[in-house]
């Protein structure tokens, strides 16, 4: 089982709709009292405050800033925004708690130790590892263990009822994979790279009236070093020796090398100078940010791509997860036309039907 990547969004928008889902009518009733309730879902209710902190950390994720409530009413670029996301959000709303009943009812349940290795795992991820730094992080979403454990269950018996119900029971057979293959070969494809290696001649910097600057004698300096270091290595001397012994680079300590590097991640003109050479070529000094660069090509690697026989377990699983996710979409489809759906407000159901005409709804799940 996975750590979540993000404690806080879990902790907000796993948040489970329906909290008192299946508990006893005395106390969804009261709760109904005390809450506005928006939908029931087989019996189970989503208040106006689930939606809310759905759609708060909905737009907190996309815009990767604290959205505070009040603003919702004000903001009429959050406005807009809202609009936009929350007739999603209320698919996925209604097919997670779906989930969470179907998982209920098979019987499914997070053990302690899963709970446990989970934990461990998320808190060393997020550097949570100190027991006053969790406290405090659970503290700022208002949250006990307790509440964290409920909300990890939840997001197991979703895993666990697509697992069952859905991925388990596809078979991938090896002529579809291979079909597969080759229809998306790109998908598989080894990128071109090179293997470098450099020395680097820093050109001293001066700061003056508080601003950093490059002396013109010393840049002149340092070039004239690089033509001198460059006429050395052309002439015979081991590139790597000379760089471990000049060079002012990280590498050196490698005798120079870099990489291998893929092509696509080399500026274009770089890749337009290496273009031109043939390995063992050097280049004349480059002046760079930090001073001036010699580079030696040591070897290229064209973009390549595998046999289907060296990747058939990376086909088959590519497969297996463009195939799952279609059958989800059919198994939600399903489990939606045999839920009992009793909507309690009109705008909010034509929202969620809106998204699930939609071409390629997928409920998010």
């Amino acid at each position: 089982m996975k750590a979540a990547t993000n404690l806080a969004l879990l902790l907000v928008l796993a948040a489970p709709p329906g909290a008192a889902a299946r508990a006893e009518s005395s106390r969804t009733a009261a709760r109904e009292i005390l809450e506005q309730v928006l939908v029931k879902v087989n019996g189970d209710i989503i208040t106006k405050t689930e939606l809310e902190q759905r759609q708060i950390a909905e737009l907190r994720r996309r815009m990767n800033q604290q959205v505070d409530a009040d603003a919702l009413k004000t903001d009429e670029q959050l406005k807009k925004a809202l609009t936009e996301i929350t007739p999603q959000i209320l698919v996925d709303t209604i097919d997670e708690l779906l989930m969470v009943q179907m998982g209920k009812d098979k019987g499914y349940q997070l053990k302690d130790e899963q709970f446990r290795e989970w934990l461990e795992k998320m808190r060393k991820d997020q550097n949570l590892e100190d027991e006053a730094k969790f406290q405090m992080a659970l503290k700022q979403e208002s949250m006990t263990i307790a509440d964290l454990r409920k909300n990890v269950e939840r997001q197991f018996m979703i895993g666990q009822v697509q697992r069952e119900e859905v991925g388990a029971k596809l078979q991938i057979t090896e002529e579809e994979a291979r079909q597969y293959y080759l229809a998306h070969k790109s998908e598989f494809a080894e990128p071109a790279t090179v293997t470098l290696r450099e020395i680097l001649l820093e050109v001293p910097t001066a700061t003056k009236g508080g601003q950093a600057g490059v002396n013109v004698a010393q840049d002149d300096e340092t070039a004239q070093k690089a033509a001198a270091v460059r006429a050395r290595v052309v002439g015979g001397e081991d590139f790597a020796k000379v760089a471990a012994e000049v060079s002012a680079s990280p590498s050196k300590a490698n005798g120079g090398l870099v990489g291998p590097i893929n092509q696509s991640e080399l500026s274009a003109q770089l890749q337009q100078l290496l273009l031109k050479m043939k390995p063992g070529d050097i280049t004349e000094p480059l002046r760079t940010a930090r001073g001036f660069q010699i580079l030696k090509l040591e070897s290229t690697k064209p973009t390549t791509t595998p046999a289907f026989d060296s990747v058939r377990d990376v086909v088959a699983d590519r497969v297996h997860e463009v195939r799952q996710q279609t059958e989800v979409r059919k198994f939600l489809a399903r489990v939606r036309s045999e839920a009992i759906i009793e909507w309690k407000n009109d705008e909010l159901k034509k929202a969620y039907e809106k998204a699930l005409a939609a071409p390629e709804a997928t409920g998010g799940i």
